[in-house]
């Protein structure tokens, strides 16, 4: 199956309906992301591989003067009026939270003077992208939300301030630690390339994603995973106090991503918690496959980069211990699929989705076999999207 088309005819009528009219309206657009492989080294400092999607958030917008900015969506009932001078986290208003994080950030910009031109707004949110499935739907509401700001209020921001803060948004008002991969790939995706990304530099290039006679699926477990609830918190600090320890010995060292295989097979015996071993131990190998992923996909040896989305799952699931019965299931069945050239969890893990390269002979077949067995194992019915890799967010034409 495809994502849902969102009808932008109808989502204008929608929102003239909400809000009285949809004179000089505006339409922003904001992908959904996979992470092909390089799984919790973000907010490590570490390498991550990911492409933004052809699904995602989109933002109808109009200007107001009396610094309101009201919030509604297609999907969720939950809605919220802010003003300007007042913009608080507040539970009730649920999805809602998101923008206004990214509200509370642009305000929070000392200079240009932002806080003066941003005035209000009506905003009607739609999308397509799976909420709760790992694909983040959190950051494509961010980076649509920060591009429809910035764009309507006339403030001149480059598309790295608008992901860094909407990052900052997360983190510091809905609370979430979590790194910059998801925001970075969400705005500066580019069509039929994925993004390598060294996290804590931000350096990064595009690599052509060329997977002749084979398609991208994305498998959601169809298992809900609040990030927020779950122990993604727990796995940043365990991180942290791994780093603390391999300082004693490595006192120049910054983070994790700039720990080689090699220096930690020195250090290792610096960690005396063995679990807090395991993580840091993931996190050396996930950066040592990213850089290996990269050289594979641009010589075209899907077969090897294949291999290295198992390794990768496998590592998620005894190392990390962020995958769970749902997405080991998914693992087991499509790796047991004939034509299935790699698999593995994408996302935060806890639920969520996984990720294949499969060939095209075998799509409906791989599509068969896992949805009955993970059916049967789980009494969960799976969900597939066969997926396209776009831009990042942007403006689009009504």
């Amino acid at each position: 199956m495809t994502a849902t088309t969102i009808d932008l005819g109808q989502l204008r009528a929608r929102f003239a309906e909400r809000f009285g009219s949809d004179e000089g309206v505006r339409c922003f657009f904001a992908p959904g992301r996979v992470n092909l492989i390089g799984e919790h080294t973000d907010y490590n400092g570490g390498y991550v591989f990911p492409a933004a999607l052809t699904f995602g958030t989109y933002a109808l917008i109009k200007p107001r003067t009396d610094g309101v900015y009201r919030f509604r969506s297609s999907q969720f009932a939950a809605e919220a009026d802010v003003n300007v001078s007042d913009v608080r986290h507040l539970p009730e208003h649920d999805w809602a939270n998101y923008p206004k994080g990214v509200l509370s950030e642009l305000l929070r910009l000392e200079e240009g003077g932002y806080a003066d031109r941003l005035r209000g707004a009506d905003i009607l949110y739609d999308g397509n992208v799976p909420n709760g499935a790992g694909l983040s739907s959190s950051a494509s509401i961010e980076l649509v939300t920060a591009l429809a700001f910035a764009e309507t209020a006339g403030l001149s921001l480059p598309m790295l301030t608008l992901v860094q803060l909407s990052q900052r948004a997360e983190n510091r008002f809905v609370g979430v630690n979590c790194g910059i991969m998801d925001q970075f790939a969400v705005g500066m995706g580019k069509r039929a390339h994925a993004v390598m990304l060294k996290c804590d530099t931000l350096d990064y290039q595009y690599v052509p994603f060329r997977i002749d006679g084979c398609k991208l699926i994305i498998t959601n477990t169809n298992k809900r995973r609040g990030l927020a609830d779950s122990k993604y918190n727990e796995r940043r600090q365990q991180c942290e106090d791994g780093l603390k320890w391999i300082r004693e010995k490595l006192p120049e060292l910054g983070s994790l991503g700039e720990l080689t295989a090699e220096r930690w097979e020195q250090v290792r015996h610096a960690i005396p918690d063995p679990l807090i071993a395991n993580r840091v131990e993931h996190v050396v190998a996930e950066d040592d496959r990213v850089l290996k992923a990269r050289v594979y996909l641009e010589q075209g040896e899907l077969e090897a980069f294949g291999l290295l989305m198992n390794a990768s799952h496998e590592s998620l699931r005894d190392l990390y211990e962020v995958t769970g019965f749902e997405l080991d299931t998914l693992y087991e069945e499509a790796r047991a699929v004939e034509g299935c050239i790699g698999t593995r969890m994408t996302g935060a893990g806890f639920g969520g989705c996984n990720v294949s390269i499969v060939r095209d002979e075998a799509v409906e077949r791989f599509q068969r076999s896992v949805a009955d067995n993970y059916t049967a194992k789980t009494g969960l019915v799976p969900s597939f999207y066969v997926c396209d890799i776009g831009d990042g967010a942007k403006e689009l034409e009504l």
